[in-house]
């Protein structure tokens, strides 16, 4: 299957951005393929802002990110792998997402669905259950 990340990055942009909230993503900066502007970059990772005010001919596409932006009152041409993106979210609220990393795991055998990892153990308590995330 093709990789979640590109629609649900596209998707959250859209829903950041229809809640008048302002999308910033997380990017690792030494990831293979980012062109952001270096000096910019903290701890090998940069904020940027992908709000459409913010950018100019922003795309989305299944493999990269790419726009316009302005740096200290310079324009640069920004690429981001879709893989580089740690994470987005609103800056007003912090509400966002953090992405995994994502692995290719072997294709599932023609009419047999692959292998779901097994449900987690539910513990009882008096009243609620709780559920034990098992890694």
């Amino acid at each position: 299957m093709k990789s979640r990340r590109p629609y649900l990055l596209r998707a959250m942009h859209e829903w950041i951005s229809d809640s008048q909230c302002t999308p910033h993503l997380v990017v690792d900066a030494g990831f293979a393929g980012v062109e952001v502007p270096r000096q910019y970059v903290q701890d090998g990772k940069i904020v940027l802002n992908v709000s459409w005010t913010a950018t100019a001919q922003l795309q989305i596409g299944n493999e990269e990110l790419a726009f316009n932006g302005r740096f200290g009152g310079n324009s640069m041409q920004v690429r981001v792998p879709v893989g580089a993106v740690l994470a987005i979210y609103a800056r007003e609220t912090g509400q966002g997402m953090i992405f995994g990393e994502e692995t290719d795991g072997p294709p599932a055998t023609p009419g047999q669905p692959p292998e779901a990892p097994p449900p987690a153990p539910v513990k009882k308590t008096a009243g609620r259950a709780k559920l034990k995330v098992v890694k």
